[in-house]
């Protein structure tokens, strides 16, 4: 029975007294049910836990049991396809125990000990084996090949023996070596990690390739780089949910991690739901075969809310390191914020702006900063991209979590609520929206879409932000009165809008665009645009041109064309150019 006991207790922050038996940042168990708890402030008087399940019918005097360890993540095979709860618990198995609802104390191994993977061993005997090098193989899912490294607290050896390839489970021993100060180590199929430590690397790459998501608002006009941050703020009904649910389905990513941080408990449910039913475009498989779900629901305990996002990264580089490409959605970093709140308000920490504490951007950061393309320790290139979504209340982008999050990231695309009001989505506005990834991404676009990619979407980028400045005109004075030159910019502008900015989830031409055929898309609404001008300036009116059926073609082209028959596209071209051939007099 340890001495350690409760003295006081305030919603999930426990305090015990009298004591120097715990550490900082240490895992603790408290009470009589083993509650998992989370060192957070030490001194000669008093440690402060954070605990991360509810503290009902939690009473003083009861005993607080260390650990010795850090919170950590098991990490191994059987967590792709998995649902987890904010500290690795898995949800499936929690239900099979106590039902529909958790059970305090519920203290579940997050992998399966029973399940057997085909495993093949790839380390040799008489070769030295390093941290983060790969040792084995097994089949994950059909989608992903599962590659056990040896953790980098070891400090690796010369391997002594390797168990022949075979069927095992994740703590059954498949290798041994022998250390550098001589002692034999036994190494099975998993590790452990804690969650709020960042993974080594060799090295970070230069971040030169997108994170193609078939958006092409997202794609041609503020892309994301793999290994970059962005954020997707928006009031309540802008589309948050729904633009990750996009990227997760269509994006190149290897592994989706989808972290439902604080969400309404309808929201995860629906996430879960559509996901199993989910087809993946890349491997026609089931998508939860490459997904992740970590559920922290509104109800859930809130020291949870917080603990989910480390736990999500932490998968992230794990998978990282054997050479994937990550994509985590974390919905919404804004509760995350608000779980922040609520424990310093607990443990009477002076709060900053609108009660949040001071150490807001410093958690922000820490977390954007564990994104990035880098070399791993066993030579791999591996990338982590974070999508974080934020909650502002009533839509205001000057509230702190809002204003510290453009600090980190590096792309920033803006719901507008009367876009979404108006079914336009992506709900993206293109007027406070940005992404600074044009720069290192140009290589990449003119080598594989030509120099010409970046000058169209400049040009494009160009007319919107005309049509901006004579909108408020019309405003004032109405249409009527503006130049045909004008009323072809705000035309053209509605072309780019309808046709190319807006995009149909239920159109199979329109849900996932390449980046080819958004080129040549852009193509046809510019040339389009070009010779308007000079018709324009010739014989023919503005008002002519809009009855005319050349428009209507125009706003056809996404459903009409395909991802692969991209010259059908020269048609359209075609079709322009022979209605100004008769219409233009020379």
């Amino acid at each position: 029975m340890p001495n350690s006991k409760i003295f006081s207790i305030n919603g999930p922050v426990v305090k015990v007294r009298n004591t120097k038996e715990f550490s900082m940042m240490e895992m603790v168990y408290v009470g009589e049910k083993k509650i998992i708890g989370e060192v957070i402030s030490v001194n000669d008087f008093e440690t402060t836990i954070q605990v991360y399940e509810t503290t009902n019918g939690l009473k003083p005097n009861e005993p607080v049991y260390s650990t010795k360890m850090p919170l950590f993540a098991t990490l191994g095979p059987g967590i792709v396809s998995g649902i987890f709860d904010g500290i690795l618990r898995p949800l499936k198995s929690m239900e099979e125990k106590s039902g529909c609802f958790i059970e305090v104390g519920s203290n579940i191994e997050s992998l399966n000990l029973n399940k057997k993977f085909n495993v093949k061993i790839v380390a040799k005997v008489g070769e030295e084996i390093k941290p983060g090098q790969i040792y084995a193989e097994c089949k994950e899912t059909e989608s992903i090949t599962h590659k056990c490294m040896l953790s980098p607290f070891l400090e690796g050896g010369i391997v002594t023996k390797t168990a022949p390839d075979g069927e095992y489970s994740v703590n059954e021993d498949v290798l041994e070596f022998e250390s550098k100060n001589g002692e034999l180590i036994k190494v099975n199929l998993c590790q452990k990690w804690p969650i709020r430590k960042t993974r080594p690397v060799k090295e970070r790459l230069k971040i030169s390739k997108p994170l193609v998501t078939g958006q092409r608002i997202i794609d041609t006009m503020f892309p994301i780089a793999k290994g970059g941050t962005a954020a997707i703020p928006g009031g309540f009904g802008t589309g948050k949910t729904m633009t990750q649910h996009a990227i997760a389905k269509w994006c190149d990513a290897d592994i989706i991690i989808y972290i439902g941080c604080g969400e309404r408990g309808n929201e995860i449910t629906q996430v879960l739901e559509e996901f199993s039913h989910l087809i993946d475009p890349r491997t026609k498989k089931a998508l939860t075969e490459r997904t992740v779900l970590i559920a922290n629901t509104s109800n859930m305990p809130v020291a949870a809310r917080e603990a989910s996002i480390y736990t999500g990264i932490t998968l992230a580089e794990y998978y990282r390191d054997m050479g994937y490409h990550i994509a985590i959605m974390a919905d919404s970093t804004s509760r995350w914020a608000e779980a922040l709140r609520e424990i310093s308000g607990r443990l009477e920490e002076m709060p900053a702006e609108e009660g949040f504490p001071s150490y807001l951007p410093s958690r922000l950061s820490q977390f954007y900063e564990r994104a990035g393309y880098v070399k791993t320790l066993s030579g791999k290139e591996g990338s982590i991209t974070i999508i974080g979504a934020v909650s502002p209340q009533g839509s205001d982008f000057s509230e702190p979590v809002t204003q510290n999050t453009k600090r980190f990231v590096r792309c920033f695309w803006a719901l507008d609520k009367s876009l979404a009001y108006a079914r336009h989505y992506p709900a993206i506005n293109w007027m406070d929206s940005y992404s600074e990834y044009d720069e290192d991404l140009k290589n990449f676009f003119d080598e594989n879409l030509g120099e010409e990619f970046l000058q169209m979407k400049k040009k494009i980028s160009s007319i919107l932000a005309k049509e901006a400045e004579l909108l408020e005109i019309v405003k004032l004075i109405g249409m009527d009165v503006l130049p045909d030159e004008e009323k072809l910019i705000i035309e053209t502008a509605k072309i780019i809008r309808v046709l190319f900015l807006q995009q149909n989830a239920f159109n199979e031409n329109d849900c996932f665009v390449t980046l080819k055929k958004q080129k040549r898309m852009m193509e046809v609404i510019l040339h389009f645009y070009d010779i308007s001008s000079k018709a324009i300036n010739n014989t023919i009116n503005f008002s002519q041109l809009k009855e005319s059926d050349v428009l209507n073609n125009i706003y056809n082209i996404k459903y009409e064309t395909t991802n692969e028959n991209l010259e059908k596209f020269d048609e359209y071209i075609e079709k322009i150019d022979s209605y100004f051939k008769e219409n233009i007099k020379n």
